[in-house]
Order: C-alpha cells, then sequence, then structure tokens
C-alpha cells in the first residue's frame, strides 16, 4: 500500500462537509499544522473536531473557527482562544467539554474498539448529566462512550513511508491514542524515511494504523504562552 502523498492538500483528499475530525496536539504542541492551513484553504465545513483545545485564535483549530468551518467542537477546555470562547458563549458554536483524562481515555478506547467504559470522573456534575451511573468500590461512576472519527490528523517527529511514527518529547501527546482511532488516519512528519531506517524500539504508532504520511516544512512550533523568570 502506498501511503505517501505528496503535501497537506493531497493528504486531507476526501474530507468533504460534516464530516468529524481527530486532531492530536495540546495547545500548540504538536498539532498538525499543514493540515489544518490546508482544510483552512479549502473551505470545507460543518466539521465536529475532537481535540484537546482549538489553538489559539490565528493559529492552530483558531483558523479553522475563525471561517466559520466548525460546527461542534469536542474538547477539553477553551484553552487561549477568544474566539471559540465567543462563538461558545453566542451560542454559533456547539461544545462539549469533556475532563481531559476522559477525553484521552475515550479516544484511545476508540481506537482499541472497547465501546464504552466508567469513569468517575464528571460523576455530579454537568457531565454526569443524563449518563448511567454505576458504584463500583462503594463510588459511583458514569459510563462514556468511545469517540472515533472519519479521519484522523497527527504531527509526528519522525516517520517512515510505512506510516510508523515516532514523537518527539511532549508533543506525543493525544497524538498517539488520536492516530489508533480514524477511519482514516494522516500523519504529517518533520523527517519521512524509507523503512528500516527507524529503530522499532522507539516507535510509538505502528504503520498500520497509519494511511496517508507526507513531510511537511517550515514548522513554527508557536509557543502559546511565553514566560520569563
Amino acid at each position: 500500500m502506498q501511503k505517501r502523498v505528496s503535501d497537506a492538500r493531497a493528504a486531507i483528499a476526501g474530507i468533504t462537509d460534516g464530516m468529524t475530525l481527530m486532531l492530536g496536539g495540546f495547545g500548540l504542541c504538536g498539532i498538525p499544522e499543514k493540515c489544518i492551513a490546508a482544510l483552512a484553504e479549502s473551505g470545507i465545513k460543518n466539521l465536529t473536531c475532537i481535540s484537546n483545545n482549538a489553538g489559539v485564535d490565528d493559529f492552530g483549530l483558531g483558523l479553522l473557527l475563525q471561517s466559520r468551518q466548525i460546527r461542534k467542537m469536542i474538547a477539553s477546555y477553551v484553552g487561549e482562544n477568544a474566539e471559540f470562547e465567543r462563538q461558545m458563549l453566542s451560542g454559533d458554536l456547539e461544545v462539549d467539554l469533556i475532563p481531559q483524562g476522559s477525553l484521552a481515555e475515550r479516544c484511545r478506547a476508540g481506537g482499541a474498539g472497547i465501546p464504552a467504559f466508567f469513569t468517575p470522573a464528571g460523576y455530579g456534575t454537568e457531565v454526569g448529566e443524563g449518563k448511567e451511573v454505576r458504584e463500583f468500590n462503594g463510588k459511583p461512576h458514569i459510563l462514556e462512550m468511545a469517540l472515533t472519527a472519519d479521519f484522523a490528523i497527527v504531527k509526528a517527529w519522525k516517520g517512515d513511508t510505512d506510516g510508523n511514527l515516532i514523537y518527539k518529547g511532549t508533543a506525543r501527546n493525544f497524538n498517539p491514542v488520536m492516530a489508533t482511532a480514524g477511519r482514516i488516519t494522516i500523519a504529517e512528519v518533520e523527517e519521512l524515511v524509507e523503512p528500516g531506517e527507524l529503530d522499532p524500539n522507539q516507535i510509538h504508532t505502528p504503520g498500520v494504523f497509519v494511511q496517508r504520511i507526507f513531510q511537511g516544512e517550515n514548522y513554527e512550533k508557536r509557543i502559546e504562552k511565553r514566560t520569563t523568570r
């Protein structure tokens, strides 16, 4: 199977209006910059995006919010994105805020073929309203459903043309669990090599989960909030 594609535009082929996308990253760390930019240029709309957050106003998923291409956000927090906050509070954007650990586990469960699980996180809050409750070891737990997507889009440090991926440092974040949960998974990498060049003991996402891969260039890797001493 030929997985290598030329660029981000080729990688997002087949994404259409109304689809559900998972996008790796945490804040601006480890986000698939090139694919997000290609989606912004494409004009595809009414998307449901599953991501830890939505970047900032003018970068990351913030670009898709500005152009009103996202219909629903499934995320764990609003972050530094004022446009995300404005659209959520005005009712222009449907938002499902999920405890961060539950979001990660719902993505992992989706990739593992586990349809649902019980967790104590969110019980007794708005998060738990309308959900099944069971008691384990004397503690109430709510039922959370797994998450999957039409496309999962992730960013890795290195990859090979078979789709094997290595993430670097904290850019690993949500990328590995989301890579397993997409019907089609797209990986953009900083360095693309031939099969056999990566140490198999260092691979985080096996190529069996990846259907498309390309090498991006000139990554910005912005810092979301710079603090100095």
